[in-house]
């Protein structure tokens, strides 16, 4: 899967979340209305990324850097609108795609990544937790739903020593 670095205007990536949030109607009756602003995900406190398989976008997901309030603390970047077409699931392209988002977050310095997801999504739950994601308190905005799921991964950077 070839990686490329886009913003959320990219036409592969309004195709890509149209599709998921298409998702989240089926699996939930309602698209995600979480407040999601295109400069959130550009560097340097953010990114998105698009997975291609044969010249086709086929996977995305980018995290944006969150200041520390009642929910998050600072160093906390959100997981965001980590998607797979079906006819490319199976394929371990999430699980390469969460790593570069992984590895992104700890080069641009973040100390943790953390996410929504819900029940009816079992497959990103499964992923997660075998990624070393933890469930967390609920934040966010369906945190009081009994649907709403949050984990957390500390990433390598949080574990250095303070200079």
């Amino acid at each position: 899967m070839e990686l490329r670095t886009l913003t959320l205007d990219h036409p592969d990536v309004r195709r890509l979340i149209t599709e998921l949030q298409q998702e989240y109607v089926h699996r939930y009756g309602g698209e995600d209305a979480t407040p999601v602003d295109v400069s959130e995900f550009g560097p340097p406190r953010g990114t998105f990324v698009v997975g291609y398989l044969d010249g086709v976008a086929m996977a995305c997901g980018g995290w944006r850097a969150h200041e520390s309030g009642p929910d998050l603390a600072e160093g906390d970047a959100e997981l965001k609108r980590m998607y797979v077409v079906p006819a490319a699931r199976g394929r371990g392209l999430s699980r390469v795609l969460l790593a570069e988002l992984e590895r992104r977050a700890v080069d641009a310095g973040q100390r943790r990544l953390v996410l929504e997801t819900g029940i009816h999504q079992p497959e990103a739950i499964g992923l997660y937790t075998s990624s070393g994601y933890t469930e967390i308190s609920p934040f966010g905005m369906y945190r009081r739903s009994p649907r709403c799921r949050c984990f957390g991964k500390l990433l390598p950077v949080a574990a250095q020593p303070a200079r």
